[in-house]
């Protein structure tokens, strides 16, 4: 048995003090005699005694009815819940040139890393019982958090990615290789890579494609993001004053082979040119990835209020019935 409400007991000491200092007062005799020998020999009547224990009646009343307010309830035997048993690495590049803003938050330019984190930020908000790592990468991976269902944490490191933490240039096969390190002992029915990258992989020694047939074998899927628009964007850069201006730079996406990686693993590749398509993309992987699976949970329960509500009142009246008719007091 589990209790909804639990907090309802504190109600418990206040019902037996109550009880107890009322039923005191009512004990008090109504007669008073100059001397204790004219009434010893009396022995008390079923009436009499009634009434002195029908504070007993009282309190277990407001014992039962407190338990009530308290909504035990009884757990459903084997009931089944839903989960999605996933296991998700999000894989994003922090090379240089996602300082890049030709992306928009709120209205306003942003770099292409900070929109990033908030629409990342999101899909993990929006995830339930999947485990979710973050790996980045620019020369080089690392992982920023294992797999874990803890979101809110999750979150927290999330914005610890920052550009140039890391030595400049983009191993796209390094991301690879260590988010399938997170990925290679995992037990869970469906396990998945989101990498998003903005440039073309020019460091590592671990060939992205190498790194995409590895997947296939451990049978993990691949989505592939390529960020940014085509043509010239603005990237900031400080002037003679050292105030920030903008020039206009290209920035090389590798499409071709994201486009490989993402098939070579029965995976996807998207191109996302601004934010909105960004978050889009995110949300159609989301939508894409849920793998139903049934579990034994508790989530059903029995309600056993009327079990004590019922006694309890009947209790409650039986009392008010007899103190205002058979065991009624005459001042």
């Amino acid at each position: 048995m589990t209790f909804h409400s639990p907090i309802f007991f504190l109600l418990l000491p206040l019902a037996f003090l109550a009880i107890f200092y009322a039923g005191r007062k009512d004990l008090k005799s109504g007669l008073k005699f100059s001397s204790e020998d004219l009434v010893k020999d009396l022995l008390p009547t079923f009436k009499v005694f009634l009434s002195q224990k029908i504070i007993y009646l009282r309190l277990s009343a407001a014992i039962l009815i407190i338990i009530a307010l308290a909504r035990p309830q009884s757990p459903v035997a084997d009931s089944l819940i839903e989960t999605e048993g996933i296991d998700i690495v999000v894989a994003l590049d922090s090379s240089t040139s996602m300082l890049a803003e030709d992306f928009k938050l709120n209205g306003k330019r942003q770099a292409r890393v900070d929109v990033i984190k908030d629409v990342v930020g999101d899909f993990i908000k929006g995830r339930k019982n999947d485990r979710i790592a973050i790996v980045t990468f620019a020369a080089r991976a690392y992982t920023v958090c294992p797999l874990t269902l803890d979101y809110d944490w999750l979150r927290a490191n999330l914005e610890r990615i920052k550009c140039g933490l890391l030595e400049d240039g983009t191993a796209i096969g390094s991301g690879v290789a260590t988010s399938l390190n997170r990925l290679k002992t995992s037990k869970a029915q469906s396990k998945v890579i989101i990498l998003l990258t903005d440039g073309r992989n020019n460091m590592g020694k671990i060939s992205p494609l190498t790194a995409a047939e590895a997947a296939k074998a451990l049978n993990i899927k691949i989505y592939t993001i390529g960020a940014g628009g085509k043509g010239p964007v603005p990237f900031p850069v400080q002037d003679f004053f050292g105030n920030k201006a903008y020039q206009e730079v290209e920035i090389d996406l590798d499409e071709e082979a994201l486009t490989k990686i993402a098939s070579i693993t029965a995976g996807k590749f998207y191109r996302a040119t601004d934010t909105e398509s960004l978050r889009k993309i995110y949300n159609e992987i989301d939508k894409l990835e849920k793998t139903p699976v049934q579990e034994k949970g508790y989530l059903e329960y029995n309600e056993l209020l009327p079990l004590f509500l019922v006694p309890g009142l009947l209790l409650l009246i039986l009392e008010i019935v007899l103190t205002n008719t058979i065991l009624r007091k005459v001042p």
